[in-house]
């Protein structure tokens, strides 16, 4: 594993406690309902490092100082909430130094129901454990993201390849410089590698954009799946195509988007048969017009232009399950009775469930009622963000709905245990975001929903990350080894 630090200072466990307490007041919410924007790649690295995570729950240092703490008992135990919003300065940590997050308390509920077995045909856990990572830019930070995933007890780690960066030259002139480097590394820390294959909207290249480019880029997943057959195991097909920036900017079109998967899935599979496919995830939103279209209703689109069978188009059906402001066990209904739980949003009642986690559900029936019950679901992207600028379209269900680090990393853990008592068997892998990308800063809102604080050579510890690590080793009855309890 790459270094993190060298700086071997040691602060005080309650100097940490003390500062997470000065956390910014709560305040108001934006009232317009907004597309989440998800990132389409990693920058190329800047000449000039990142500013400092000044926001990131910097913990690592204070190990030494832990021993007032109650030791955990479970190693399920739920991250402690406090009642404020949480910053607190970064403290550096050395790659020996144990990290720890907030105080630990005792489970008092009984020990959370455990993931499946691994499913025979695919090898995926019920559910399994993955994130989505940025590995392309820089080797190094790679290697070090990769070793502390694997540390953590993720088993799947979820990378982009665009395809303006493999094929940007032209028509099969590919670069294969960067991808054989990545598949290379997570296979040194035996991790299990989904790949999502996508085009940049923001980058305009020769293949134009779908449906146009549909060829081409069946073309193009069947190269990748040839290069590296046996070697990545899951591919996702494209991303959010019920969003018209991901669409050439044209209307959503579920029927055109079946068509692309089905001539990608051919290629992939005449090239690898034993790699999964796995459809794209769609945006939660309640517009329906030019510019976006609901999950379901593209959904149901997708299975119409099927004849309601799915053979040949997917393996396993992508989704995303953004938690919103509440927690993940919150039944939709109670959502879209409490206005601010979908910030005024004026919308139908059956599309306002979209902002509660579990609104899979509804994703999962729609599978059912067309015939899809064998198939399992693929979450590609959850999770809870804690954006606390005031002036964001993210505040009012982040800070503002009282989402800070803490919580989500408390969250996050109680997805996994929800889907593991109720979804199984037909949860397979969830990827939480993010591994972040070194190069965000608090101007991008993907720094609000990562489990780290963006930085390197140090990293900027999070409580989300020290409660998963402490959450999937104990399923595998092991101890995290940053886990401040266990010193």
């Amino acid at each position: 594993m790459a270094r993190i630090s060298h700086n071997r200072k040691k602060i005080p466990w309650l100097v940490m406690v003390a500062a997470l307490a000065f956390g910014p007041l709560l305040g108001g919410c934006v009232t317009v309902s907004v597309v989440t924007p998800t990132p389409t790649k990693t920058p190329a690295p800047s000449d000039t490092a990142p500013a400092p995570d000044t926001a990131a729950v910097g913990v690592a240092a204070a190990v030494a100082a832990t021993a007032a703490l109650t030791v955990t008992q479970q190693p399920q135990a739920a991250v402690a909430a406090p009642t404020q919003a949480a910053v607190a300065a970064p403290t550096t940590v050395p790659t020996t130094t144990q990290a720890s997050t907030a105080s630990l308390t005792p489970s008092t509920t009984p020990t959370p129901p455990l993931p499946g077995p691994a499913n025979a045909s695919d090898g995926m856990t019920s559910p399994d454990f993955g994130a989505e990572a940025f590995l392309w830019w820089r080797p190094e930070v790679a290697d070090r993201d990769l070793g502390l995933m694997k540390d953590a007890g993720f088993r799947w780690v979820k990378q982009l390849v665009s395809w303006q960066d493999v094929e940007g030259a032209g028509q099969g002139k590919f670069d294969w410089s960067d991808t054989d480097r990545v598949v290379t590394q997570v296979q040194k820390y035996g991790l299990k590698l989904i790949v999502r294959l996508s085009a940049d909207p923001d980058q305009p290249f020769w293949a134009g954009t779908p449906p146009a480019s549909s060829t081409a880029f069946a073309a193009f997943a069947g190269a990748v799946a040839q290069r590296y057959a046996g070697r990545i195991q899951a591919y996702q097909v494209w991303n959010e195509p019920n969003l018209a920036r991901e669409w050439g900017n044209k209307r959503p079109d579920p029927t055109a988007y079946a068509q692309l998967l089905h001539g990608a899935y051919s290629a992939i599979k005449a090239a690898d048969p034993q790699a999964i496919v796995v459809s794209a995830g769609m945006a939660p939103t309640t517009e329906d017009d030019n510019v976006a279209m609901p999950d379901l209703k593209f959904y149901q689109g997708m299975y119409d232009a099927m004849g309601r069978n799915s053979a040949g188009y997917f393996d396993m059906l992508g989704a995303h399950a953004a938690g919103y402001a509440v927690a993940p066990e919150t039944d939709p209904q109670v959502v879209v009775n409490d206005p601010k739980l979908h910030n005024n949003d004026p919308s139908s009642p059956n599309l306002l469930r979209v902002y509660a986690f579990r609104h899979l559900e509804d994703v999962r029936a729609l599978m059912v009622q067309n015939g899809d019950a064998a198939k399992r679901v693929v979450v590609l992207e959850f999770g809870w963000t804690t954006d606390d600028r005031p002036n964001s379209p993210y505040y009012w269900y982040g800070a503002g709905a009282g989402i800070d680090e803490m919580k989500k990393g408390d969250y996050l853990i109680r997805a996994y245990q929800y889907a593991a008592a109720h979804w199984q068997p037909w949860i397979a892998l969830m990827t939480l975001i993010y591994m972040p990308d070194v190069n965000w800063t608090k101007n991008d809102e993907q720094y609000y929903w990562s489990i780290l604080g963006p930085g390197y050579p140090d990293a900027f510890w999070r409580p989300g990350y020290i409660a998963v690590c402490i959450y999937f080793n104990g399923t595998l009855g092991q101890h995290c080894k940053y886990d401040p309890n266990q010193h």
